[in-house]
């Protein structure tokens, strides 16, 4: 069966789900949000998606984008994914290179990618000139058994504990956090420049956020820490980032926000909740190991220099 490439279409928005939950079955993706991410991409993104197709139905799909909220400029993001049964027949490297060229056309010079720790996908991202940088530990929690830590009964004074529904509608300082706690996270690639009005589309208003099972840890009325969450109704429940400000680090405030939203998600019917670290991020993998999630996968941060291709 002959496999092509071309431009992503709304119609596609099921299957490259499909292939994404088949691939990447620690993530989190509805259809809606598929076609949303291509809709509401902002400009300076450069986003495109291209899809390889057999047999009238989408069997593989690459993204290309600009790290547009990152200081250092020239950085360009891709990620290719082939459903399991139609590997070894071209497509990853049709859907890389049409990647590629889309981002090579915008004077990129870095381009970074996340291929899954097995052979197969390192040995192909190898051969294109992809080194490894650091890994990422992908963690599932079996959330309907889970013996979770139980919630304080009682809180310091000035502490509160609430959910991002509970913000109304003024979400600024939970978009300050956010972009302090993004800002800090290890990675080879820093975020460190995200403007308010694409993290309100982006995040606030992304379609797979659940604003009532994100929480919030509000210490004298301010945002010290906070765990944003990703739901697909299917009972999946993703941890989008998790963390405190700099002001409030080590005082236990990033479990409790992870944990109170870890007991509502259970409440409102989750049975699988899943997240990710950096290898090196050790405070946030302790807190993870101890509200019980475990290995389920690994990805390496890796990067081709087109100066030097």
């Amino acid at each position: 069966m002959t496999i092509t490439v071309r431009p992503f279409r709304r119609a596609d928005a099921r299957d490259v789900c499909d292939v994404r939950r088949r691939v990447f079955p620690y993530g989190i993706c509805t259809p809606q949000s598929v076609a949303w991410e291509v809709a509401e991409a902002p400009a300076a993104r450069q986003l495109r998606v291209f899809v390889a197709e057999a047999g009238g139905r989408a069997v593989g799909m690459a993204k290309a984008s600009v790290q547009h909220d990152s200081s250092t400029p020239g950085q360009g993001v891709v990620s290719v994914l082939v459903d399991p049964g139609h590997r070894g027949r071209g497509a990853g490297s049709a859907l890389l290179a049409a990647a590629e060229g889309h981002l090579t056309g915008l004077g990129v010079n870095r381009l970074h990618a996340r291929p899954q720790d097995d052979p197969r996908s390192l040995a192909f991202a190898e051969r294109r000139g992809y080194r490894r940088l650091r890994a990422s530990r992908y963690l599932r929690l079996d959330l309907a058994h889970a013996v979770l830590p139980p919630l304080p009964v009682g809180l310091p004074p000035g502490t509160q504990v609430c959910t991002a529904a509970d913000l109304g509608a003024d979400p600024r300082p939970l978009f300050e956090a956010d972009a302090e706690v993004t800002a800090d996270e290890p990675d080879d690639l820093t975020v460190d420049a995200m403007a308010y009005e694409d993290w309100i589309t982006h995040t606030w208003e992304h379609p797979d956020i659940d604003l009532d099972l994100t929480t919030v840890v509000r210490v004298g009325g301010e945002i010290a820490a906070f765990s944003l969450a990703r739901t697909d109704g299917l009972g999946r429940y993703g941890s989008e980032m998790t963390g405190s400000r700099r002001a409030h680090r080590g005082r236990g405030l990033a479990k409790l926000a992870k944990t109170a939203s870890l007991h509502r998600a259970r409440d409102a019917g989750c049975t699988e909740a899943f997240t990710a670290n950096d290898a090196g991020n050790a405070p946030m993998l302790a807190i993870n190991t101890a509200l019980g999630y475990r290995r389920t996968a690994v990805e390496w941060h890796c990067v081709r220099d087109l100066a030097y291709a």
